[in-house]
Parts: C-alpha cells; structure tokens; sequence
C-alpha cells in the first residue's frame, strides 16, 4: 500500500490547489461518500491494467483505510485525510470506512473495476 499526500499551494481564501501526475487514460470512476459509509472489502487480481496498482485518490473528506496484505491475515489500519494519493497493490484487500462526506477519484471505468474485483470466501 502506498499513500502520498498531496500538497497543497496557492493557498488562500477561496481554498488551495494540488498538483499530481497522471498517465492513465479513459473513463474513471467518482465516489460521493456518506459519513458512515463502508465501501471495498474485496481485492484485485491486476487482470486489468488499472487495477496493477489499482489507484484511488481521495480529494476530500476522511476516511479509515483497512488492508491485509497479498497471503497474511494481518489487518493494518491507517486513517486518511484528503487530498492524498492511494496505491493499492494486486492482491492486497482493502476497505475504506468513511468518518466524513468524502469524495474519491478512482483511476479506472466501472467496467474494469467489475472485471476485476474478487471477494474471500
């Protein structure tokens, strides 16, 4: 799992700016997010090419991320505050359980995320 803030600039009283790269082409998926809301519990074979890393980033709001790494049964748990760049990697479960209204950016079309979504038994 890697997570990279995004920082901030231009900073002033109608808000801030972010700057980040991104490569990846086509459709994308936008997520609006209840406070309370649990979204994930599931994970990514990288059939798909957005989903090797499969990534998310958060533009607004708060959330817990939960994941177990690819053959470990070791929750790690790390509470997030966009905006912030998520990287999640094959095989890697993930959930994310929202504290705030949130809003997320994922980096692939709902058709890949289908495509390659997978659940334990």
């Amino acid at each position: 799992m890697t997570i990279i803030p995004l920082e901030p600039f231009n900073r002033d009283n109608r808000g801030y700016n972010c700057e980040y790269y991104h490569d990846r082409m086509g459709q994308h998926v936008l997520v609006y997010s209840k406070a309370g809301a649990v979204r994930g519990g599931h994970y990514h074979k990288g059939i798909s090419l957005t989903k090797n890393p499969e990534i998310v980033i958060l533009l607004s709001g708060v959330c817990t991320l939960n994941w177990r790494q690819p053959n470990s049964s070791t929750l790690e748990t790390k509470t997030v505050e966009g905006p912030v760049r998520i990287e999640i990697p094959p095989y890697t479960w993930h959930q994310f359980i929202f504290a705030t209204e949130s809003v997320m950016f994922e980096m692939n079309s709902l058709s890949e995320h289908a495509a390659d979504t997978f659940y334990d038994q």
